[in-house]
């Protein structure tokens, strides 16, 4: 275990807290929380590059904890009415067909690198983003009703892009193992 994976745990440690304090209604410790999650994902990268401490475990760990932590805030979010149920549908379904799809790699013992792609870093971001705007103007009442309802459309759009982006790029690497 090195420090970054370390890290990484407690990052994913801090997803029942975040969903606990979204649904009990504690959307500022839910925000505060959620930024200090976001902190420590830059902080364990930045480690792991400057010091030479990548892992293949912390390859795999480092994703799953990003999206153990955006699926449980959009579920979330969805179950209070804040964010449409399908957005919240896309968001965790491209998740699943990425997962299912490494695993159904594995299986065939066709092995695909896991590596992010660049649409899928910029979702990532959008999707971040989106939960931080709702996250902060539930805590502090901004008023940013009209920024939501742009993003809703921007991370949809960037999710499916991303899903097809992961799709085309399973069936070249499946098709070029035959």
């Amino acid at each position: 275990m090195t420090i970054p994976n370390i890290i990484t745990v407690v990052r994913l440690l801090l997803v029942p807290t975040i969903v606990w304090a979204i649904v009990e209604g504690y959307f500022g410790a839910a925000f505060i929380v959620f930024v200090a999650a976001g902190v420590s994902d830059g902080i364990d990268g930045f480690i792991a590059r400057r010091f030479d401490l990548r892992s293949r475990l912390g390859a795999y760990l480092d994703p799953l904890a990003d999206k153990a932590l955006l699926v449980s805030i959009y579920l979330s979010l969805t179950f209070l009415g804040e964010i449409p149920g399908w957005l919240a549908m896309i968001v965790v379904s491209r998740d699943l067909l990425i997962i299912g799809g490494v695993l159904l790699a594995m299986v065939l013992d066709r092995p695909i690198e896991v590596r992010p792609l660049y649409i899928s870093k910029i979702n990532t971001a959008a999707q971040i983003i989106f939960a931080a705007l709702v996250l902060g103007d539930l805590a502090f009442s901004a008023g940013l009703s009209g920024v939501r309802d742009v993003f809703v459309y921007i991370v949809g759009v960037l999710t499916i892009a991303s899903a097809a982006a992961y799709l085309v790029d399973w069936a070249r690497h499946m098709a070029s193992q035959e």
